[in-house]
């Protein structure tokens, strides 16, 4: 059965007439009577009762008609479907991003794309930075959200949110209200850090920036997550450098000091495959760069 035979065949149920249907689909009228005859002869029934003077539909036809309305329908739907999946107006965007991009770059961006794109399905996985370099590799997420830098050949890295970094203690800390600060005051001190094997970039900057003032930080700690990091600051265990968003965040048992402007910023940036084809992620990134995300936001640094 061709789907050209099922077209003819609503035309002629609809007009029970050769010759408008002919018009109609713009085909001789012995080229649509060897179709339907073709039709029949493969369905094993009589779909019309034709006279010299008037066609009638069949019981059977009737039945016909009603499933081939159907299946034309969900022929356009396809039709339809795959084109707006190849525009990236449908399908699925699997977006892992670190705990702390859920703070300020999520939630708009998640809002702003939705908005654009209503039918294209999102699922978001909270993961650290090696994690989705892992999961994109293995495409098991689309994009990800996570702490720079992290150079990788196989991978797209794009900032998008820059921000400083600042020293954070126990809000009884001897260093919390002291009149002068500088970084060589963290010399001596016990460090609480987010843990290299999730994010290596992030915490090489940090040591680098620290041995470049002159000393190597002792960490005693390593965490998974930046909240604990500042659970564990709040709780005495040691000082930290961690970038002033999820600090600000939770100002409840800590304080933070500014470091020195030569200070490395704290970046979070978008990566996805270097390979990557998807339209829906293309129309993410033109959400991105709509909304100015591509152009590294700042934020205000207190």
């Amino acid at each position: 059965m061709e789907f050209r035979q099922i077209k003819s065949f609503l035309a002629l149920a609809e007009s029970l007439s050769f010759t408008k249907a002919s018009q109609q689909i713009y085909l001789t009228q012995p080229a649509l009577s060897t179709q339907i005859r073709n039709l029949e002869r493969e369905l094993g029934v009589i779909l019309f009762d034709r006279t010299r003077h008037k066609v009638e539909i069949t019981e059977a036809g009737r039945v016909f008609q009603a499933e081939a309305r159907e299946l034309t329908e969900l022929a356009a739907r396809a039709v339809r479907r795959t084109r707006q999946a190849s525009r990236g107006e449908v399908g699925l965007l699997r977006i892992g991003y670190v705990s702390s991009a859920a703070l300020e770059i999520v939630p708009p961006l998640i809002r702003d794309f939705r908005g654009a794109f209503p039918e294209v399905q999102i699922e978001l996985q909270n993961m650290r930075t090696t994690e989705q370099a892992e999961a994109l590799r293995e495409k098991r997420i689309d994009v990800g959200f996570l702490r720079l830098p992290h150079p990788d050949p196989d991978l797209r890295v794009a900032a998008i949110h820059r921000e400083s970094f600042v020293a954070v203690f126990a809000k009884s800390h001897r260093l919390a209200g002291a009149r002068r600060f500088s970084l060589a005051a963290l010399a001596r001190e016990e460090f609480v850090a987010y843990g290299r094997r999730y994010a290596p970039g992030f915490y090489d900057q940090i040591l680098k920036a620290c041995h470049d003032a002159g000393f190597s930080p002792k960490v005693i700690q390593e965490t998974g997550e930046m909240h604990t990091t500042i659970a564990l600051i709040g709780a005495g265990l040691g000082v930290g450098i961690l970038p002033l968003a999820p600090v600000a965040a939770q100002p409840r048992d800590i304080t933070y000091r500014k470091l020195p402007a030569s200070f490395p910023k704290s970046e979070i940036g978008i990566v996805t495959r270097r390979d990557e084809t998807s339209g829906v992620v293309a129309n993410l990134l033109k959400i991105l760069t709509a909304g100015g995300w591509l152009r590294a936001h700042s934020r205000a640094e207190g």
